[in-house]
């Protein structure tokens, strides 16, 4: 077995860095943690997503400290998390919320996106709000064999975004 090199892998894909994706992106809405921001944006690169975050003052500086990869990342600005979810719906996006309902589809069993898909990812501690659970089209719930009740927001997030890419 050979492991490939960086030329390699520079040589299998794609040759430029993107403006913006707009096919898939990745949306904690409701973010508490800037690490777990830092993490999603490194996974929507390697998944060819862009990232949607609210405007809190802290933002901007969790994102400059986890964007390891030194080049211009395609983030989306949100006021209202909401309003924001809302025209996602108008303009004709699947919207994947990441949460445990009842209705819930295995990460196993959640189709690759076909078309501009956004997914949604909760507070840490409290989920996605009941006043945006109206506007999922499908929630997606992440097996789990152990005691925990979820994963943090970054390790879900990632998961989510490799299954919805078709990655995995």
């Amino acid at each position: 077995m050979r492991v490939r090199t960086r030329e390699d892998l520079r040589r299998e894909r794609r040759s430029r860095s993107h403006g913006c994706w707009d096919h898939l992106v990745a949306a904690p809405l409701w973010p508490l943690h800037g690490a777990n921001l830092g993490t999603l944006l490194r996974t929507c690169d390697a998944a060819g997503a862009c990232l949607a975050v609210p405007r809190l003052p802290w933002v901007p500086e969790a994102l400059a400290r986890g964007n390891t990869l030194r080049r211009p990342a395609c983030v989306h600005w949100t006021g209202s998390p909401v309003r924001w979810l809302e025209r996602q719906r108008e303009r004709g996006s699947a919207v994947v919320g990441v949460e445990l309902a009842e209705e819930s589809v295995r990460l196993g069993d959640l189709p690759v996106a076909r078309g501009r898909t956004v997914m949604v990812l909760g507070h840490e501690q409290t989920g996605v709000p009941p006043e945006a659970l109206d506007l999922l089209d499908v929630v997606v719930e992440i097996p789990m064999v152990g005691t925990g009740a979820s994963l943090n927001v970054a390790v879900a997030g990632s998961l989510v975004l490799y299954r919805l890419a078709g990655l995995v």
